[in-house]
């Protein structure tokens, strides 16, 4: 049934929470917000940076995008590498694409970012194609990443899976006309992943091909 697999990056594929909240409060901390709660820290993993200090600070468009410089300064200075792979998932990009599916990422973070990270970890060779927005970019609208690809690659809507951690991939999918697999082991909630029309959940790596029905 389907034959193009989508894979979220953050809380997906990769435990990055340390990393981005790490960057996070260093950002913040120059912004003039000192210890900052790790509930609030951990909001800004999944939707851009731009978004996320827009939503959390009363910033005005110039101090988010101080903010996203500072928080990006910090990150490219090597923390952005400070991630783990989740269980299983190396397995399963592997087996995904020795069986023929087309396998792509999908993600939020700036492909110039995703992109390093995910060659540092060794995954790059399991992806068809990459996709995320540009560094001006501070959309986190998953729903045209994912569009983008259809049209890109000439896909149907109803041979594609999302594969993600937060609503943020779920709403994406939905938009798109696409299945989608809530992964729970990441950073969203089990409740958003439900209600936001999740198609399947899967609590690990090794349960997705299993709800799903890809072999």
């Amino acid at each position: 049934m389907y034959k193009a697999i989508m894979f979220d990056l953050d809380g997906t594929i990769t435990d990055s929470g340390k990393a981005i909240m790490t960057s996070v409060s260093i950002a913040l901390s120059r912004m003039g917000y000192e210890n900052e709660p790790e509930e609030k820290l951990r909001t800004f993993i999944g939707p851009s940076l731009f978004d996320s200090f827009k939503r959390e600070y009363p910033f005005s468009d110039e101090e988010a995008w101080a903010a996203v410089d500072y928080y990006r300064k910090v990150y490219e200075e090597g923390i952005m590498y400070d991630v783990t792979i989740y269980d299983g998932i190396p397995e399963l990009l592997k087996t995904l694409r020795e069986k023929g599916f087309a396998v792509y990422l999908i993600t939020s973070k700036p492909i110039a970012f995703s992109a390093r990270i995910v060659e540092h970890i060794g995954l790059t060779k399991y992806f068809t194609k990459e996709i995320g927005p540009d560094l001006k970019d501070p959309c986190s609208d998953k729903e045209r990443l994912i569009k983008r690809v259809i049209q890109e690659d000439g896909l149907k809507e109803e041979e594609c899976l999302m594969i993600g951690d937060t609503f943020y991939d779920i709403k994406g999918a939905v938009l798109a006309g696409v299945d989608s697999v809530g992964v729970t082991y990441g950073f969203g909630k089990k409740e958003d992943l439900i209600e936001s029309g999740a198609t399947y959940l899967a609590n690990s790596a090794a349960e997705i091909p299993k709800v799903a029905g890809l072999f």
